[in-house]
Parts: structure tokens; sequence; C-alpha cells
């Protein structure tokens, strides 16, 4: 039976008067990822700050690998490993001497330090360098590397606050494949990101933070259903089988209804991309003796998300 890795519960914190945290409630399973979204300002590097036990929270309990993080700290950090936004690396040395700097903080014996330093040099790729000074690895490396410094003694929890920043597209790429072998291999991630996409494509949940309150929380592909505009194009063979298909799925309509293009063959019907929704359509269809050419899903992303749940509300606080 799958355990929690991380659970939240009351979670509250203050900045003087302005309120970060305002009684969040999360868990998150072992073995999954975890994103957290929102707006600048929103309060996720405050909370992966209190999950990883850098800063108390004013109220809450919160545990992180079975253990309380306020009343047992050391017990925590023994168990997570983080990363921020930007690589804590020592420009100075050496790839192979910032890992063995690692392992000596985290009081690995010499022989096991040796050959775990050895392993993570060749599964991020960075043996070549090893004994290149930092200062002359490229962006992705000095994250590469900052994610092996993490991995020195086997966390079993990972925070990766903005992991990606400033990384080209493929350096993310790269990254986010690390990110999918650690959780293969068991690591739970909990990760914040201002790359919506990063999250649609890593998170197995995924929430966002507002004005210091979760205002939505689920699976990507749950939160995109809530948002309109999702619908399934239909390509049809003929003039008739389209003419057959809107007579039966309902008339042409600007209100957000079935609508029809003549010259590709098609119809756009309103849909929320389950299942349950799309077996409804076909089965009609096909009660019809209607022939479909192809059809493809199309739902909301992650950004029309954010913009419909933070946007109109952060605007109206702009205005005030």
């Amino acid at each position: 039976m799958t355990h929690d890795a991380i659970t939240v519960t009351g979670l509250r914190r203050s900045y003087g008067p302005k309120l970060v945290l305002d009684g969040i409630d999360l868990r998150v399973p072992a073995g999954s990822t975890f994103a957290l979204l929102g707006p600048n300002g929103a309060g996720k590097t405050t909370m992966v700050h209190i999950l990883s036990t850098l800063i108390p929270a004013d109220a809450g309990e919160v545990r992180v690998a079975g253990f309380d993080v306020a009343r047992e700290p050391d017990e925590v950090r023994r168990r997570i490993g983080v990363t921020g936004q930007f690589a804590a690396v020592d420009n100075l040395l050496t790839g192979e001497e910032n890992l063995r700097l690692m392992a000596d903080l985290r009081h690995l014996d010499r022989a096991a330090a040796r050959r775990r330093i050895a392993h993570l040099l060749e599964r991020f790729d960075l043996g070549d360098a090893a004994r290149k000074p930092v200062a002359t690895y490229s962006g992705g490396m000095r994250r590469r590397l900052d994610l092996a410094m993490t991995l020195v003694d086997e966390p079993a929890v990972i925070f990766l606050d903005e992991p990606t920043t400033g990384l080209d597209p493929l350096g993310r790429r790269t990254v986010w494949e690390i990110i999918r072998q650690l959780v293969a291999g068991g690591v739970t991630i909990f990760l914040t990101t201002q790359y919506l996409e990063e999250a649609d494509q890593l998170a197995d949940r995924v929430a966002l933070l507002d004005h210091g309150r979760l205002v939505a929380e689920g699976t990507p592909a749950q939160l995109k259903r809530r948002i309109p505009g999702g619908h399934v194009l239909l390509r049809f063979p003929d003039a008739a089988s389209l003419g057959d298909a809107a007579a039966l799925l309902g008339a042409v309509s600007r209100d957000g209804g079935v609508s029809r293009d003549d010259d590709a063959l098609t119809l756009q019907v309103p849909g929320d991309g389950s299942i349950g929704s799309l077996k409804a359509l076909i089965d009609r269809l096909d009660a019809a003796e209607i022939e479909v050419s192809d059809l493809s899903i199309h739902t909301p992303d992650l950004d029309d998300v954010f913009l419909a749940l933070t946007g109109p509300a952060r605007m109206e606080g702009a205005l005030r």
C-alpha cells in the first residue's frame, strides 16, 4: 500500500503583517511527482523552505518521510535533498571535488563516497568533465551536477525549486528525463516551477497556490477539464456524412455548441476529453451509422488553467 511521503495540515506562515501561507492542506504519495504552481510571490518557495526545515511554520503540522518537521528536523534532513533555482556548486572546484565535498558533509565513508561519486558522474554524463573546474561548465552541466550533489546520500524525498530556470529546451528536457528516472526508482519529487509545460509533463498531481491558498488540486488532466474550451474535432469522408452528423449532434451555434466547417469536412463538438464523454459521442455516431474518418481531442492546457484561476483575482487586486 502506498504511503504518503509528505503530509501538510493547516500550514500557516506570515512575514510581519503579510500572510503568505493560509491554512494549507496537502498530501504527496511516496514515489510520485507533485508540482506546486503559482504566480510570483504566491508562497511556493516559502512552502519548500518549510518542508525542507529551512524556516519554521507559524502553525500547522508538516511531516516529511514520516517525520515531524518541527519536532524531528534532523531526521527529516537525513532523508531529503534540496535543489534551488540556482545551482549550488562551487565554481572553483571540479565537478568531482564538489561531489566529494557533499559526501564529506553527509559523512559518507571514503570507500562508499568514491563508489557513489563514480556512479553519479556516469549517471549524469559528467565523466569527461569530472576534473574540470565547474566555472567551465555549461548551464545544463551545472544543473546536472547540482542534482547529482543532491543525490549523494540517496534521499527519499527531493525538493526541486524552479529546477530548470535559465536552461535551454534541450537542457530542460535532460533534467526532465533525470526526474522521471528518479521517480521510477521510488524517489518522491516535490517540484515548483514557472514552466507549466514542465508540470504537465512530469507531475502526477498539481496544486495551484494563489494569495496563500490552494485554489485547485488534481491530476493535470483533471485540472484541464475544469476549464471551458475542450472539444473533440471530428473529420468526415464526405459532405453527406458531415451533414448527417451535424443534424444528429446539434445545429451550428456561436455560444459554445457544435461548430461546422464545410470546407474541412469537420465538426467541433464541445467535450471535456474524458473517456466517458468520448465513448458516448462515438456510440451516438455508430448507432446512426455515420462514418468518421478521424478524430482528435483538444483540451485546455495548464496555461489556461493558471490564467483562469489566478488571473482575474490578481487583476482585481491590482486595480484596488
